[in-house]
């Protein structure tokens, strides 16, 4: 049976003690509530169903999530853990105060429609930035049930729908448009940035690979780049045409390069006298709004540098071992090829045959 005590303050404390079952413990406001919870633990005891919840009732949403930030985020990639830290913002934000019992699957709902309206007052926010905001949620609702014994007794992400992944995006970059980036990345005061550029749109690379890469990477007898660490962790050869070529040539001769720094290209000196990849984010969005391209992301020279290896005829399997698309799906949604130059391969075609 259970003890009931009634506290200094006025309140109920309910107290169970059971053979084979740690003593648990409540307390609430009324008599009637304590012993309306007794008879219900008691018999989830008996019926060998009984889960202690106390845990997932203490402990807040933003609590648990400073626990994954610091337990499981620092297993990933770095580009992983920033958009993480990002993520657990939002969800911070929107969700934090709320303990972990207490986040229904209406409550996620809830925040889902909220942050997705967002999308039309700012005009900035994706569908699929909501998708990885609800996928950081419920991976952590996994790891509190399987290893965190909070007492959680199922997912409530997996109860909901999900938004739509929406469209790929097609932003391609017009001759214009190019030769004004280039111009502009070229006349940079740190020559690290056009280079950067440059092997973007001619190979297709992501902006971590390029950020990462460390001069025993590079072969230029062969004009291939080996990569190891890449965002499907699936190692691959990067091809180099000339444009490309050329670009790693320059960083590689860079005069101001430190002898000691493996780094093809390499920022000044943190606090702890280490050198790390040279961070060009924050230029590059400079650089974009002073051309009037604020809608143009680095990223989408990856889309263009892809559409440009299928428009020049390459087929999918070799524009794959070259981007490292695993997915012909998720390739697809990465190749945009203009109207305009698929109606001068289907006229070439036509004088073929006549």
């Amino acid at each position: 049976m259970a003890t009931l005590v009634k506290t200094p303050s006025g309140t109920w404390k309910a107290v169970i003690r059971k053979n084979g079952w740690p003593t648990a413990s409540k307390t609430f406001r009324t008599k009637r509530d304590a012993e309306d919870w007794s008879r219900r633990t008691e018999d989830e005891m008996v019926r060998g169903v009984y889960i202690q919840r106390s845990g997932s009732e203490r402990m807040t949403l933003e609590a648990a999530l400073k626990r994954y930030l610091s337990d499981v985020t620092p297993t990933k990639k770095p580009t992983t853990q920033r958009g993480e830290i990002s993520k657990a913002k939002k969800l911070i934000e929107h969700l934090g105060k709320y303990s972990l019992a207490a986040l229904s699957a209406e409550i996620i709902a809830g925040f889902r429609d909220k942050r997705l309206s967002e999308s039309g007052h700012k005009g900035n926010l994706s569908n699929n930035t909501v998708r990885l905001e609800l996928a950081l949620l419920s991976h952590l609702f996994t790891v509190a049930i399987q290893e965190w014994g909070v007492g959680l007794t199922f997912n409530p992400v997996l109860n909901i729908r999900k938004p739509s992944p929406g469209e790929g995006r097609d932003r391609r970059l017009s001759p214009d448009e190019e030769l004004r980036l280039i111009n502009a990345v070229n006349a940079h005061s740190n020559p690290m940035l056009g280079w950067i550029v440059r092997i973007a749109l001619e190979t297709g690379m992501r902006a971590s690979e390029i950020s990462t890469l460390r001069r025993h990477q590079v072969d230029l007898e062969r004009r291939v780049l080996r990569l190891k660490d890449t965002k499907n962790d699936s190692a691959r050869t990067v091809p180099l045409n000339r444009f490309a070529t050329e670009a790693i040539k320059s960083a590689m001769n860079n005069p101001i390069r430190p002898i000691d720094c493996d780094l093809v290209f390499f920022g000044e000196p943190g606090r702890d006298k280490k050198r790390r990849p040279y961070a060009f984010t924050k230029v590059w969005g400079t650089l974009k709004t002073k051309l009037k391209m604020r809608d143009f992301r680095f990223h989408d020279l990856r889309h263009e540098a892809v559409s440009r290896l299928v428009e020049a005829g390459l087929s999918d399997q070799e524009v794959s071992a070259i981007s490292g698309h695993k997915s012909m799906q998720m390739l697809k949604r990465y190749t945009h090829l203009r109207a305009e130059d698929l109606v001068e391969r289907l006229d070439s075609l036509q004088r073929g045959r006549g």
